[in-house]
């Protein structure tokens, strides 16, 4: 049994040392204290184990310390070789302050038979990495190497070995046992350098390959140059662009001006720069579908279904559509053109509040006509030339948005869709409203020449839609041009269908619900459209619909049993109701009138108060009323003024500070349609008689008392239904309009056309014992 040794200790994390390796290791306070240990010791010698985060080390090497000296840092380091394998035992006493050991040395095995033929075979795989790494000096130093635990031992120094397989190399005995996980190892290596070798020489005889055909492509340039196919700078040439004018379908006139630009292209320099403006245009006409139409379908029957399934009620526009439809199949039937010719495009408005579906029935037009559907976005556009096009001489010149939109459809009569065409502004950059009016002129726009194009244009046979919500932003010259639809709004029994039809299913589909899951009520549809929502479209109610599905869905995660949605299950779903009507509350003191308003937010309820202080008599209005509301204002003071004997008013009560306001002062406001709720207001403040709650009233009033028309009177009773009122007071001369007001609006609500705003005054006002009485 060998005999133990007692010995100071060095532990390293690297490197891991093993027999005959000569390796530097830096010395830290620790290990310089065991160095020097050493070097007083007697042997001299010192144990080097690898130092272990998970247990003590069984295994180290003895070393000698061959030299102790800097490294080119400046910090202390020590040369040592390693001798021989050692167990190590238990702990030592010894001088000096290092950490002394007992080990006991590890000799090697006999040689046998099996270890010769291992280290054969491992020095093979050594020799042949060697080799391809071009190492002779250490090819050499390997073949000198007889002994296997040696030839074993010399795997510290490799690279590739990570230090768990060097531990692993330290603590095996066996010498058989370490030869077979080297060559197991170094194996794999090799494999590994062969697949990365074979994919360095694939990248580089790829790029070998791309650059030869790149000086292939090179010298085809310069003979398609010397053939005249391609520029002087490498483009297209001439004779390719004569032939693509030649093979493509376009007209004389066109075919004309692109040959002549072909003609300049060729007369042009090299350095030129109009070389590259006329090979874009070129290229921007080629593009274009100059004869490229879509087949409309005369299917009458099939086209009313298909904007029905779309879209509930808005009968004007697919009565229009229809009609169109029918002169056009009329045309076809007597063998008349009907592609081209002045007119016979359709230019309609879509004027009405957001969320009625006015953008969105632009597809279902085009689904109905089977034509291409292009939208064209001109909120806040300001720049005349974003219509007309740019000059071809400005850097980035582009076609203007119609022409764009005809090559984005790919053919000549699309259903081109202009929304918000009221939010349209003007600068100095030119005013867009003005060049809108040759597009969306039906004896004009055949013959459209955009600035970029310079090139007549055939828009007669595109369907223009224009959408807008408030139409006195639309310019007058260009409403003229146009055939305007008026969506007013949906009433509450078409909110609830909508709903039921349209809203719910989508939104059920969005929210992976079924119908066996979840059901909704027509009485909680109904208490939704009535005092969750106040708005003429559908949009806030969708948004509501989302909502409740969303809890729905949520309560399903928990209890998979089906739901059903009722009138007094909305508050959990909803919260609780919004809206509530309130007129009676506003109007339970006298000098509190109920008006009628529109906005570009639809039809809406608008309050005037008026009041009266002492002081210096004169008219105060407060609200932020526009021009319009304060002549009205004015125009009503100075009529009850004159009338107050016939109103029953004591003229001494309108000698005093008069103050009218309009509440919602941050929202500007004017229209021509306060003046008789103004002189209701003034009426009651000065009889003291308060205005009926459930009265409301639109109408403009002269110096005389005569009641003028105004308009938006569908949007406006539709406001007054949604508000809870029962009576309205309209202008006589307003009465034609309520043909197109619904039949379930004159269930609810009792619609009196007026001439007087006396009689007005004396129906809406209650009477003076009533109001005591309230007061009392």
């Amino acid at each position: 049994m060998p005999e133990a040794l007692q010995v100071p200790v060095l532990f390293v994390s690297e490197p891991i040392v093993l027999p005959g390796m000569v390796v530097p290791i830096e010395l830290d306070e620790a290990a310089r204290v065991a160095v020097d240990t050493a070097q007083a010791s007697e042997s001299g010698k010192l144990l080097i184990a690898p130092r272990l985060d998970d247990r003590y080390p069984t295994y180290g090497v003895i070393a000698s310390i061959v030299q102790v000296g800097r490294v080119p840092g400046g910090g202390a380091a020590a040369v040592v070789r390693g001798e021989n394998r050692a167990h190590i035992g238990s702990g030592a006493t010894g001088p000096g302050a290092a950490l002394w050991v007992s080990v006991e040395e590890v000799a090697d095995p006999e040689v046998t038979d099996e270890t010769t033929a291992l280290a054969a075979e491992y020095k093979k795989l050594l020799l042949a990495m060697l080799q391809r790494r071009e190492a002779w000096q250490i090819v050499d130093v390997v073949n000198k190497i007889t002994d296997p635990s040696a030839l074993a031992d010399t795997a510290g120094y490799a690279s590739y070995l990570s230090n768990v397989q060097r531990r692993q190399l330290l603590e095996t005995e066996d010498v058989a046992e370490r030869l077979s996980s080297l060559i197991r190892w170094t194996g794999e290596h090799l494999a590994e350098v062969e697949v990365n070798d074979k994919i360095a020489e694939d990248v580089r005889s790829g790029m070998d390959k791309q650059q030869k055909e790149f000086l292939m492509r090179q010298q085809l340039t310069a003979i398609r140059k010397e053939l005249g196919e391609l520029g002087p700078d490498g483009e297209e040439g001439t004779d390719d662009y004569r032939s693509r004018i030649e093979a493509a379908d376009l007209p004389e006139k066109v075919r004309e001006a692109a040959l002549r630009e072909v003609g300049k292209l060729e007369r042009s320099s090299e350095q030129s720069p109009e070389g590259g403006w006329i090979r874009t245009w070129l290229d921007t006409v080629l593009d274009l579908p100059w004869n490229t139409t879509t087949e409309d379908s005369t299917d009458l029957k099939s086209a009313r279904e298909v904007l029905d399934a779309d879209h509930h009620g808005l009968e004007d526009v697919k009565d229009r559509i229809v009609e169109y439809l029918a002169v056009r199949a009329r045309r076809a039937q007597r063998g008349m053109s009907v592609v081209g010719g002045r007119g016979s495009g359709a230019v309609m408005v879509l004027a009405g509040p957001p969320g009625v579906g006015k953008t969105s029935l632009g597809e279902s037009v085009a689904r109905a006509l089977g034509r291409k559907f292009v939208r064209v976005a001109l909120g806040g556009v300001r720049d005349e030339a974003e219509i007309r096009g740019h000059r071809r001489t400005y850097v980035g010149a582009l076609p203007g948005r119609i022409v764009r939109a005809i090559g984005e459809a790919g053919s000549m009569n699309p259903v081109v869709l202009l929304d918000e065409i009221d939010k349209v502004g003007s600068d100095y950059r030119g005013d867009p409203s003005a060049a809108l009016l040759e597009v969306l002129d039906p004896a004009q726009n055949h013959t459209f020449r955009d600035h970029y194009l310079d090139l007549d244009l055939d828009l007669s046979d595109v369907v223009f839609l224009a959408t807008a919500n408030v139409i006195e932003n639309i310019p007058s010259a260009l409403l003229d041009r146009m055939e305007l639809v008026q969506i007013d709004g949906y009433t509450e029994d078409d909110k609830v269908a909508i709903a039921r039809d349209y809203l719910l299913p989508r939104q059920a589909e969005r929210a992976a619900l079924t119908t066996d899951e979840v059901a909704v009520t027509d009485a909680a549809l109904r208490k939704i459209a009535a005092d969750y929502t106040r708005e003429p479209g559908v949009r806030q109610f969708e948004r509501l619909l989302a909502k409740a599905l969303r809890k729905a869905t949520t309560k399903l995660a928990a209890d998979p049993a089906p739901l059903t949605i009722d009138e007094p299950d909305l508050v959990g779903y909803l919260g609780r109701p919004r809206f509530t009507p309130d007129s009676e509350e506003r109007t339970a003191v006298p000098g509190v009138a109920t008006g009628l308003a529109v906005t570009g937010l639809g039809g809406d309820v608008l309050y005037i108060e008026a009041g009266a202080t002492d002081g210096e008599a004169g008219l105060v209005l407060t609200g932020q009323l526009g021009d319009v509301m304060k002549e009205s204002a004015q125009i009503a003071l100075s009529y009850v003024r004159a009338h107050a004997e016939q109103l029953g008013v004591d003229p001494r009560a309108l000698d005093r500070k008069i103050h009218v306001h309009v509440p919602a002062g941050a929202v500007p406001k004017d229209g021509p349609s306060a003046g008789v709720t103004m002189v209701t207001a003034l009426v009651s403040m000065a009889t003291g008689r308060q205005v009926r709650a459930d009265v409301g009233m639109t109408g403009e009033v002269t110096l005389n008392g005569r009641v003028l028309p105004i308009g938006g009177v569908k949007q406006k009773l539709l406001a007054a239904q949604r508000a809870g009122l029962s009576t309205v007071f309209i202008p006589q001369r307003n009465e034609p309009d309520l043909d197109d007001v619904p039949a379930e609006v004159f269930d609810a609500l009792e619609v009196k056309p007026m001439t007087d705003v006396a009689d007005i005054v004396a129906l809406a006002l209650d009477p003076a014992a009533e109001t005591a009485k309230v007061a009392a």
